[in-house]
C-alpha cells in the first residue's frame, strides 16, 4: 500500500459510489419477480426484484405507490422504471422506482402510445369529424358481452330514464384472441343496417391486456368510418382505449353512457306539461280575442240593417217633432201672455176701436203658430218619406215582395249556398206575407262556368 494513496471514510466512499451509479444509470427498466415485500406505516413500499440468478433491492415511496392500478404481491412479475442509487447510511445499492406495472403491460403500453400517435397524426381523432348524437334515441344497438353486469346496468338505466327506447343486444366476446375482429364485424353490420340511431360499445373494467381488443387499429378505423353515431364506454373512468378516441362520444362508464344517450323521462314529462299549459293559455287568449271581434262585427252588422236604420231615423224624427212642439207651445204661451197683458192695458186706457184692432191682431197671432207647426211637420214628413224610399230600395224585404224568398236556418243564419244545408235539414223560407217551413230533399249544384 502506497503512503500517498488518498484515504477515504466510509461516508465518502459511499457518496462517490452513489454519484457514479446515478450518473451512469439515470433511468432503467427492470423486469423481475417481487420478493420480500414490506409496507411499513410510513406508506412506502420496499421489495426485491429477482430472477433465477440474482436480485436487487427496490423502493417505491408513498406519493408514487398511491397511483398503482394493481395490488403488488409476492411472486408477481412486474416491470419497474426508476433510477439506481446507493443508500449511504448502510451502503445498500437499490433501485428507487418512479412507476410500477404488471409485466407485459409495459410492451402493450408502448404499442398503445405508438398507435395512438400514428392515428392522431392522421386526424382520425379530430373533433371536426365526430358526429352529433340525436336528441332522442329511439333504437339503440349495444355491442357487448351478453353475460355480466355491464348489459344489466345499461338496460336498468335506460328503462329507468326513458322506457320508450328500443334496445338490441348484439353479443360479442370482449377479450381474448379474435375478439377485436368480431367486435369490428358486428359494428359494421349494425351500421350498414341503417336500423339504429346510435351504437354503444361497452365493456367493464380490467387490465390493459384485458381491454386490448378495443385498442385494435382496424376497429378504431371502422368506428371513425361509421355513418351511425358511436358511443364508447370501455372500462372504468381512468381507462382509455383507441375506441374511446375514435368514437363520437366517450363515456367514463357503461352506466354513464346510458344516461348520456337518453333524456330523463320525468324531466321530459314536466317540460311537456309546461308546454301544454302554455299552448292552452295561448288558445284561450286567441279564442277570447276572436269572440270579441265577432261581437263587435255583430254589433256593426246590426247597426247597418235597413230595419234598424229606419227605426233609428224614425226615433230621431219623433224626438225632433216632440222638441218642435214643445218649443212652439212655449212660444205660443209667451205670445198669449203678451196679448193678455196688452188687452188689459187697452181696456183701461183706449177707445173701443183700438180694442177691436188688437183683437184682430190677436186672432192673427193665434193662427200663426199653427201654420208654422204645420209647415215644419210637413217638411219632416217629406224627409222621412224620402228616407223610407231609400231604405226600401236597399231592403231585402223589397226583393221578397217581388216574389223572392230568404232561406234561413233555425238559428237565423242565411242560407247562401247549397253547401250550407244537409239532406233532411229543416229550414225556413221568409216571404213578403209570412214564413214557410221547408225540408231539404236533395242538392243540385250548378257546374262552374
Amino acid at each position: 500500500m502506497a503512503h500517498n494513496d488518498p484515504i477515504l471514510t466510509p461516508s465518502q466512499l459511499n457518496t462517490l459510489a452513489r454519484d457514479l451509479l446515478e450518473d451512469t444509470f439515470p433511468l432503467v427498466l427492470v423486469e423481475g419477480e417481487i420478493g420480500n415485500l414490506s409496507r411499513p406505516a410510513s406508506g412506502h413500499m420496499y421489495f426485491t426484484l429477482k430472477d433465477a440468478r440474482a436480485q436487487v433491492r427496490c423502493a417505491l415511496f408513498k406519493p408514487k405507490s398511491q397511483w398503482l392500478k394493481f395490488a403488488p404481491r409476492e411472486g408477481l412479475k412486474v416491470l419497474a422504471r426508476g433510477r439506481l442509487t446507493l443508500y449511504e447510511a448502510r451502503g445498500d445499492y437499490q433501485l428507487v422506482c418512479d412507476a410500477l406495472e404488471e409485466a407485459g403491460e409495459g410492451a402493450l403500453r408502448r404499442a398503445f402510445e405508438e398507435l395512438k400517435a400514428k392515428l392522431t397524426a392522421e386526424g382520425l381523432f379530430d373533433a371536426e369529424r365526430k358526429r352529433t348524437l340525436p336528441t332522442f334515441v329511439r333504437r339503440l344497438a349495444v355491442i357487448t358481452s351478453p353475460s355480466g353486469a355491464v348489459i344489466r346496468d345499461i338496460v336498468s338505466v335506460l328503462r329507468r330514464r326513458f322506457p320508450l327506447v328500443e334496445i338490441d343486444l348484439l353479443p360479442v366476446p370482449v377479450q381474448g384472441e379474435g375478439a377485436a375482429a368480431q367486435i369490428r364485424a358486428m359494428l359494421q353490420c349494425a351500421d350498414a343496417s341503417g336500423r339504429y340511431d346510435a351504437i354503444l360499445l361497452a365493456r367493464g373494467g380490467g387490465s390493459l391486456e384485458d381491454l386490448w381488443a378495443f385498442n385494435d387499429e382496424a376497429l378504431a378505423r371502422a368506428i371513425a368510418a361509421a355513418h351511425t353515431p358511436v358511443v364508447s364506454a370501455i372500462g372504468h373512468e381512468t381507462d382509455f382505449s383507441l375506441s374511446d378516441f375514435a368514437a363520437d362520444l366517450r363515456a367514463p362508464t357503461p352506466s354513464a353512457a346510458a344516461e348520456l344517450l337518453v333524456p330523463d323521462a320525468a324531466t321530459l314529462s314536466a317540460r311537456l306539461q309546461q308546454l301544454h299549459r302554455q299552448l292552452q293559455n295561448t288558445q284561450a287568449n286567441g279564442m277570447r280575442q276572436r269572440m270579441q271581434r265577432v261581437d263587435r262585427a255583430f254589433l256593426r252588422l246590426q247597426a247597418l240593417r235597413p230595419q234598424a236604420r229606419l227605426e233609428a231615423l224614425a226615433q230621431r224624427a219623433h224626438q225632433s217633432r216632440g222638441r218642435l212642439e214643445q218649443a212652439m207651445q212655449r212660444r205660443l204661451e209667451r205670445e198669449r201672455a203678451t196679448l193678455r197683458h196688452a188687452d188689459a192695458i187697452l181696456r183701461a186706457t183706449h177707445p173701443q176701436r183700438r180694442l177691436q184692432l188688437l183683437r184682430e191682431r190677436l186672432d192673427a197671432l193665434r193662427d200663426r203658430p199653427r201654420a208654422l207647426l204645420a209647415q215644419r211637420l210637413q217638411r219632416e214628413a217629406l224627409h222621412l218619406r224620402g228616407l223610407a224610399r231609400s231604405l226600401h230600395a236597399i231592403s231585402p224585404l223589397a226583393t221578397v215582395a217581388r216574389g223572392y224568398s230568404i232561406l234561413q236556418h233555425d238559428d237565423g243564419r242565411i242560407v247562401r249556398s247549397v253547401d250550407d244545408v244537409a239532406i233532411d235539414e229543416a229550414i225556413d223560407a221568409r216571404l213578403h206575407d209570412g214564413q214557410l217551413r221547408l225540408r231539404v230533399e236533395g242538392q243540385d249544384k250548378e257546374p262552374a262556368a
